[in-house]
C-alpha cells in the first residue's frame, strides 16, 4: 500500500466498516485535539474507547479509560494512535495480540512507522498514517463544505437548520 496517498475509496470503507474504535493516548485536556477528535467521532456514532495509562480507571464523556489494549474487554475495530511515531511499534506489535485482531491501525497526523505498518499489514491489517479519521469524515461526508468551511464561499448567513442542531452528514457510498 502507498502510505504517501490513500484512494477516498480506502478511507471510506474503513469508515464505514469500523464500530468501535480505541484511541490510544487521548488526553483529558480538553484543548487537545485528541479530545476534539474523540469527542467528534463519539458523536458521529462510533464506539469510543480511551486508552490511556495515566488516566487508568476514569472517564471522559462517560467512557472509561483503560491503561493499555489488552485490558480492553471487547473486540476492537480500529486502534487510533494519538502517541509520537517513536510508540507507535509497541502499540502495534499489542494489536497483534488482541482476539480478535483490529481491522484498522490508523496513525494520526504527523505519525508515521513504515515497519510497524508493514507488520500490521502482514497480519491482515489495514493502515493509515499521517491522517485524521475527524478531518477524513468531515471532509468525505461534506460536514466540512457543508458548514461553509472548504467550499471557497464564507457566509454569515446561518446553515439551515433541519430539526435541532447542526446536521449530521454520513459518509454514504464511494463516489470516485
Amino acid at each position: 500500500m502507498n502510505h504517501d496517498a490513500y484512494p477516498d475509496s480506502y478511507i471510506r470503507g474503513i469508515l464505514n466498516s469500523v464500530k468501535t474504535i480505541a484511541m490510544v493516548g487521548i488526553s483529558p485536556n480538553t484543548s487537545r485535539p485528541s479530545y476534539f477528535v474523540f469527542k467528534y467521532l463519539l458523536g458521529r456514532g462510533y464506539r469510543m474507547i480511551p486508552v490511556n495509562p495515566g488516566q487508568a480507571g476514569k472517564d471522559i464523556l462517560g467512557q472509561a479509560f483503560y491503561a493499555k489494549l489488552s485490558d480492553i474487554p471487547e473486540p476492537i475495530d480500529m486502534v487510533d494512535i494519538f502517541r509520537a511515531s517513536e510508540h507507535v511499534m509497541p502499540i502495534v506489535q499489542e494489536a497483534l495480540t488482541l482476539k480478535p485482531k483490529p481491522q484498522v491501525i490508523w496513525m494520526q497526523l504527523t505519525i508515521r512507522d513504515d515497519a510497524a505498518a508493514l507488520l500490521a499489514e502482514q497480519a491482515g491489517i489495514k493502515v493509515v498514517m499521517n491522517r485524521c479519521p475527524k478531518i477524513e469524515y468531515g471532509r468525505l461526508s461534506t460536514e466540512i463544505s457543508w458548514i461553509g468551511v472548504n467550499s471557497r464561499t464564507l457566509s454569515s448567513k446561518r446553515a439551515q437548520i433541519l430539526g435541532k442542531g447542526v446536521q449530521r452528514m454520513g459518509l454514504g457510498t464511494p463516489k470516485d
